[in-house]
């Protein structure tokens, strides 16, 4: 049986999903790939574009195509072939409204396709949206996004330096100039 937006969403909200989020963990990739394989290819071939009629199956579809490429797909350029698409997707979402629809943690993800741009317009949309979403939580909240906008902020200055994610040079078949490789060799470089 197919998966659905409300599979997807479920399976990533599960509190033991957010543990794993932005750690590699070769079990959780391994789930994802067992459960929801499919569901990514399909969607990557745009098969699943009907679940962007709705907030949710919006962010479900999110999630699938920018979340699940990069745990399916570590180290292979199919971590991003799909991103320009789905960066229009979540633009197209965010002008009609769904990420206010949305609980504060489902909109961080709605925003990730943008940090994941290799694009400073998109990077510096990015960064406003999650300004915004820190200025609406909660005092008990705040250094949660807190975090998420220091994120956003990190990815949007390697792009107005370099143009490019370097961490993503090797994979991708790309040169590394000077500047990158001695960025790439500082401690906790790259994402």
């Amino acid at each position: 049986m197919p998966s659905t937006p409300a599979d997807v969403l479920d399976f990533w909200f599960d509190s033991d999903s957010e543990a794993l989020w932005y750690e590699r963990n070769d079990a959780f990739d391994a789930a994802i790939g067992k459960r929801f394989g499919d569901t990514l290819e399909a969607a990557l071939r745009g098969d699943l574009d009907g679940w962007a009629e709705t907030p949710e199956g919006w962010l479900a579809l999110l999630i699938v195509r920018d979340q699940f490429s990069r745990n399916l797909y570590r180290h292979d350029a199919r971590a991003w072939a799909g991103d320009p698409d789905t960066q229009v997707l979540a633009l197209d979402g965010i002008a009609q409204g769904y990420d206010q629809r949305l609980a504060p943690m489902q909109r961080v993800f709605a925003y990730m396709p943008l940090e994941h741009a290799e694009s400073p317009v998109l990077q510096q949309h990015c960064v406003r949206l999650f300004e915004r979403l820190l200025a609406c939580q909660p005092e008990a909240q705040r250094p949660r996004f807190q975090n998420y906008l220091d994120y956003a902020r990190r990815h949007h200055d390697v792009i107005a330096r370099f143009g490019r994610f370097p961490h993503r040079n090797a994979v991708l078949g790309r040169t590394d100039t000077p500047a990158e490789q001695a960025y790439l060799a500082t401690p906790g470089a790259g994402f």
